[in-house]
């Protein structure tokens, strides 16, 4: 059975990130593996120990990435996490998500039959929550995001998911396998690798792949970077005096009229 694990190699959200230009970052900064993705991975290795557990087949967790050559470091640190095997799709840029689904469908489908798909439910630098849903198009799978809870009954061939929607409602779905799964936080407990974990990943097998090797016809329409732009949030210190209640009548008209939180 083989399980793959769609992850990405993001900029730290802790570093100081800044512009070269109004259209790329200085990527001399920390980079890492998605923490959605972490969700992801460590759902897929627990289900792969359910499934050899079973005995009926074994299973592998195959990690794939696009990106530059630096995104073997995630890959790295998936294998860490007990992912058995890496694949990196290479590329010189970032692709936006229909481009994405393309290349990562193709390098699966040359690399095997998916049982399932695992990614992150969104990736930390773009936010676009596209990509999952493009891919499972593109195999005719169903799909799923945000999902906090996670089961499967192999007698079947189905998958039993609890996702996590606005004001914390939840949702129940019962998909066929196989199917395309976003992870999202709260899911399970990430693994956190031990220096052993991380000699071993460093043993393990990553297929590099020229993205122009991949003949999967890419879409005729993209979208792009027109620009830039650090955010940068000002706040001002505003001092309510007055008596009591007209303290609390200002506070309130303040939050109503100014922040709009209620």
């Amino acid at each position: 059975m083989n399980i793959y694990v769609c992850v990405k190699h993001v900029p730290d959200s802790a570093t100081n990130i800044t512009l070269l230009n109004d259209r790329h970052i200085n990527e001399k900064v920390t980079f890492l593996l998605n923490p959605y993705d972490e969700y992801a991975v460590t759902e897929a290795v627990s289900f792969k120990e359910s499934v050899n557990e079973a005995g009926n087949e074994m299973a592998e967790v195959i990690a794939i990435s696009l990106g530059k050559k630096d995104a073997e470091k995630s890959l790295r640190s998936a294998m860490a996490m007990g992912a058995d095997r890496g694949i990196l799709v290479e590329t010189d840029k970032i692709e936006e998500s229909r481009i994405t689904a393309r290349l990562l469908e193709a390098a699966i489908r040359q690399d095997g039959d998916p049982a399932i798909i695992f990614t992150g439910r969104e990736s930390i630098d773009m936010e676009g929550m596209q990509t999952l849903f493009r891919l499972g198009e593109h195999f005719g799978f169903p799909v799923a995001t945000n999902i906090v809870e996670f089961s499967a009954d192999l007698n079947v061939d189905k998958v039993r998911v609890e996702t996590l929607t606005e004001a914390s409602g939840r949702d129940i779905y019962e998909l066929s396998l196989p199917c395309v799964l976003g992870a999202g936080r709260g899911l399970n407990t990430p693994i956190y690798p031990t220096f052993p974990d991380v000699v071993k990943a460093r043993k393990k097998t990553i297929q590099m792949i020229p993205m122009k090797t991949l003949n999967c016809g890419l879409p005729p329409v993209s979208t792009e970077i027109i620009s830039l732009k650090l955010f940068s949030e000002k706040r001002e210190a505003k001092e309510i005096t007055g008596e009591l209640p007209q303290k609390i009548n200002t506070l309130v008209t303040i939050l109503k009229e100014e922040a709009k939180v209620v």
